[in-house]
């Protein structure tokens, strides 16, 4: 958040004795300097938001002092810009506030991104419009496609690449972008548990190693959450990715403490049908974690107007993981299921089916 801030108020300032009133921003209906002011009103909402844990729109506003210059909106840039990264800095792991694209919350990553992408982009326009150079820091852009762009495929570059994600550029072999959204990262809550979707950056520390920014009980993650991050990421750098149907943390929200993981083998097939997969860290097992988060993921799943059957592939010895399912309300499948699932589907030999419809 500091070093966009810095890049747009570097930028903003070599035009700063340039008229921003009545040149328009490259690409949009606003002036410059309402572009400008877009940013640091875009930033009060996003630090005011997550300060105070907003359930709704939270209409928190600035206004500009009368006859306030190009040098002093570029302060108020500053200063709101400032804002965000305090509320950042500030707030717990976990805490989430409102923002309606598209699941209506976001955490604290999620909002630094979001600032991060406001920032760069509409520096980007004001930049065009006033025939300023700006060229912000690669990185900075590849941490915003890796946290709200989900569903885009990266790019040779990932500056050009959020360009094009946004409709502001051309990439080679890409259709023009005319339509475009973020996403922040889905949550589904279940009686004790915070199914929580893990995004692209965070699945790559996973995939690696690492703990994806979560606190994970004991020596988690398992194996499997590290198995099915790595499916993500392929998923994700072949653009095949879909966000709501990815890899989720079990946390629980009295401590913060990731317990497990579940997943989606990838999004529903022609027969609208999805697989799961699951495991819980060894320490806390024998608690029906599993079982409530099995039965938060398919009915949310079975909700949608995509999905009309979710199944799961368990091993025959896996009896652990068989009663997860039936408690979950999964049945096993008929034998001519198993066998159109092994000849069609490629269903591994041995395993079983398991099955839970609408």
């Amino acid at each position: 958040m500091d070093a966009a801030v810095a890049s747009c108020t570097a930028t903003l300032r070599a035009g700063v004795d340039r008229d921003w009133d009545t040149v328009h921003a490259a690409g949009m209906d606003w002036t410059c300097r309402t572009t400008a002011f877009h940013i640091a009103q875009a930033f009060t909402h996003y630090a005011s938001r997550l300060a105070g844990r907003a359930q709704d729109r939270f209409p928190l506003a600035i206004t500009l002092p009368e006859g306030a210059d190009n040098a002093g909106l570029i302060q108020v840039i500053e200063a709101t810009g400032a804002l965000v990264a305090a509320a950042v800095r500030t707030a717990p792991p976990g805490v989430r506030a409102f923002h309606p694209q598209p699941f209506g919350t976001a955490d604290r990553e999620g909002f630094a991104a979001m600032a991060v992408n406001e920032s760069l982009l509409h520096t980007h326009d004001i930049a065009r419009g006033l025939g300023l150079a700006h060229e912000p820091d690669p990185d900075l852009a590849a941490a915003v496609l890796a946290w709200l762009f989900p569903h885009v495929q990266p790019g040779p570059e990932p500056w050009p690449t959020l360009l094009w994600a946004t409709g502001r550029g051309d990439l080679p072999g890409r259709a023009r972008v005319t339509d475009w959204t973020l996403y922040n990262n889905l949550v589904i809550p279940t009686e004790r548990l915070l199914l929580t979707g893990i995004r692209p950056a965070a699945a790559d520390d996973v995939r690696l190693g690492g703990k994806g920014g979560l606190d994970w009980l004991g020596d988690g993650p398992h194996e499997g959450t590290r198995q099915a991050c790595s499916h993500l990421m392929k998923a994700y750098e072949t653009g095949m990715h879909r966000p709501e149907f990815g890899v989720f943390a079990l946390v629980r929200p009295e401590d913060g403490r990731a317990v497990g993981g579940i997943c989606f083998h990838g999004a529903p097939d022609a027969e609208r049908r999805v697989e799961i997969g699951y495991d819980l860290i060894e320490a806390a097992r024998g608690e029906g974690y599993a079982t409530e988060a099995v039965r938060g993921l398919t009915e949310w799943a079975l909700a949608r107007d995509d999905v009309d059957m979710v199944i799961a592939t368990i091993e025959p010895d896996n009896l652990p993981s068989q009663r997860v399912a039936t408690r979950a309300g999964f049945v096993r499948a008929t034998v001519e299921e198993e066998r159109t699932a092994h000849e069609e589907y490629d269903m591994e030999g041995g395993l079983r089916l398991y099955v839970r419809r609408t």
